[in-house]
């Protein structure tokens, strides 16, 4: 009796390493939190170029909302989102970090970037002008938020250049 005992608590004892390696080597995936209720204001208003841009204060606001960045790429922290915006899902938010001398926040939306142009211009008025008669043309609007192609859906953006140090 006391040897099954022993074998027992052995064989347990391997189930739990072996979970625990499991645990260990599973590939982490990065689910999108449910967007806050001030996300359209916050991050649209930001998109739209209405808004002043902090870059330190959209990426507390995001880690809050989403959670951790789920990569670092081209200059900008990435946030997976489950999030709609003028009526458009939402996938992932960027924001940028201090290497660049502009401050910038994006987004990108499923659709094409003359879907998003349409949803906007009928949520909120803003419209975003062709620019050039290119296969994938850049789209603009007056305050200077841009649409463009990303992959096959759409990303928009306002960029700004950092404003100069408070001289002392």
């Amino acid at each position: 009796m006391r040897r099954l005992n022993g074998l027992a608590r052995r064989s347990a004892a391997r189930a739990a390493c072996a979970c625990a390696l499991l645990c260990l080597c599973a590939p982490v995936v990065t689910v999108a939190s449910a967007a806050p209720s001030t996300f359209g204001p916050v991050i649209g208003n930001a998109l739209l170029c209405r808004s002043h841009l902090d870059n330190a204060y959209f990426h507390a606001y995001l880690s809050s909302a989403f959670g951790p960045p789920y990569k670092h790429e081209g200059g900008a922290w990435w946030f997976k989102a489950d999030a709609t915006l003028w009526g458009t899902q939402v996938t992932d938010v960027l924001v940028s970090d201090d290497t660049s001398e502009l401050v910038f926040i994006g987004a990108v939306t499923l659709g094409a970037p003359d879907k998003l142009d349409e949803a906007i211009r009928a949520a909120v008025g803003v419209r975003h002008r062709v620019l050039d008669g290119s296969t994938y043309p850049v789209r603009a609007s007056a305050p200077g938020s841009q649409i463009v192609h990303f992959s096959d859906n759409a990303k928009i953006f306002c960029a700004k250049y950092k404003p100069l140090p408070v001289a002392r």
